[in-house]
């Protein structure tokens, strides 16, 4: 009978498989290495079992002991998946940009998750990297497993990683492509491709607020390119001394934007539910297409499973919230869609400032058209009233036609947003759209910006 003694024997020997429709803009054979169907799903797993393997081999990790880390989520779902064979327990700090899922499933696997705020210097006591090394030294009977400069973490993926990958390509691998984080997959990869073969060549995938392509370009650690971003998994703000340098051919780096766009591309055009980090390879892949000859075979590494990600980058609401989601904006009617239902707010002649001012703060507006018994015949916005009042501080019992500007221009609801976007000047706030059956609704600086 052929059966896995235990859930860890299940790790490794994942499939390669042709990309054909997210790739087609580029002229080579381009293989994804699905690291998801290790069963924690991800890549991550092997380079877990490994650390833990060795630190219990020199005693570092001791029987019945707690495994501390600072995880994205996927080196956590490994580690746990081993504890729970080997008996062990586990804390792990992750950071609050992580998905909520993630955080959900360490917990689900018997982990104690908690939780760090992402924007803070790493070496700040609240960052996950000075919470996760805290308890390792606080914690009896620990071990802090610090993934970044552990050398099993490269170690894993050169005896693992990099073997399966030259023997399913015969050797013919020219590229390798992956994301980079803690530098463990790229660097240990890369050294067993390069002994094999020094021509092959190896680029890195980052993201904008990440240190990792200036510093490999220039040698300078920029701290002035460390900004929050989202997507997860590579980039980082500290240089990991698992990233060997001098085995990564360059880098490209990627938006959140793109990331996120890619990873839901890759899942409707290719059957393959992965992770952000797939979205932004594949991005990166595309900017580096002049790097390839027909005859190349590109290997691409997929890290983790689209299920970490579901309330994230496949939810329309959250890539809507951060303007991701690619649709289509060309006239008023595309504007306005996600308030047309809403009414349009309005005040009249002979209402009080004040009632303009109280409209504004319950509906958090910055204009309101002004009507009479005949229609539309001023408006009100921010500046007017801020510049009313410094003039007169009584203005609030006033009339609105007393401090009212010229009315909004109105447009047809197929009007073009380069049509629209010349009717708003400073002197003009925001165009009204006739929706054709007696109702209003409004564009406003803020709705255009939005679609851009």
């Amino acid at each position: 009978m052929k059966y896995a003694k235990n859930i860890l024997e299940t790790i490794g020997n994942t499939p390669l498989v042709k990309l054909n429709s997210v790739t087609k803009e580029i002229d080579a054979l381009v293989l994804a290495k699905v690291e998801t169907f290790n069963p924690g799903n991800s890549v991550k797993d092997r380079m877990a079992l490994k650390m833990i393997e060795d630190a219990e081999a020199d005693g570092r990790l001791q029987p019945g002991g707690t495994i501390i880390e600072g995880t994205s989520g996927n080196t956590g779902m490994g580690l746990a998946l081993a504890a729970i064979i080997k008996g062990y327990k586990c804390i792990f700090v992750i950071s609050d940009k992580q998905s909520k899922e993630k955080m959900d499933i360490l917990r689900a696997v018997g982990a104690e998750v908690i939780v760090c705020p992402t924007n803070v210097d790493p070496s700040d006591p609240r960052s996950y990297y000075s919470v996760s090394k805290r308890l390792g030294e606080e914690t009896p009977n620990s071990w802090y497993v610090n993934q970044y400069d552990n050398p099993s973490n490269a170690k894993a993926h050169y005896e693992q990683t990099a073997p399966e990958i030259w023997e399913q390509t015969e050797g013919k691998i020219t590229h390798f492509v992956v994301g980079v984080g803690t530098g463990g997959t790229i660097s240990g990869t890369a050294k067993y491709l390069k002994e094999k073969n020094p021509n092959i060549k190896i680029w890195g995938i980052d993201t904008y607020g990440s240190v990792f392509k200036k510093y490999h370009e220039t040698g300078v650690f920029d701290e002035n390119e460390i900004y929050p971003y989202i997507t997860e998994g590579i980039g980082e703000d500290i240089l990991p001394k698992n990233v060997d340098f001098s085995l990564i051919n360059g880098f490209t780096k990627v938006t959140d934007k793109d990331a996120a766009v890619y990873t839901r591309k890759i899942a409707k055009e290719e059957g393959i539910f992965v992770g952000n980090s797939a979205g932004a390879a594949i991005k990166g892949l595309l900017q580096l297409k002049d790097e390839f000859k027909p005859e190349d075979v590109v290997v691409v590494l997929f890290h983790d499973h689209g299920s970490r990600y579901v309330g994230k980058m496949f939810n329309d609401d959250w890539m809507k919230d951060r303007g991701f989601l690619e649709e289509e904006v060309t006239t008023a009617e595309d504007l306005i869609k996600e308030h047309a239902d809403h009414p349009l707010i309005t005040v009249q002649t002979e209402e009080l400032v004040s009632h303009a001012i109280e409209r504004m703060r319950t509906f958090k507006i910055s204009q309101i058209p002004v009507r009479d018994s005949n229609g539309f015949v001023g408006s009100v916005d921010e500046s007017t009233l801020l510049h009313s009042y410094l003039e007169d501080k009584n203005i609030a019992d006033k009339p609105i036609k007393d401090i009212m500007g010229n009315k909004y221009p109105i447009v047809k609801k197929i009007a073009s947003i380069d049509e629209i976007s010349k009717l708003i000047t400073k002197e003009n706030q925001a165009v009204l759209v006739d929706l054709d059956n007696g109702k209003y609704n409004i564009v406003t600086k803020y709705d255009i910006i939005s679609a851009i």
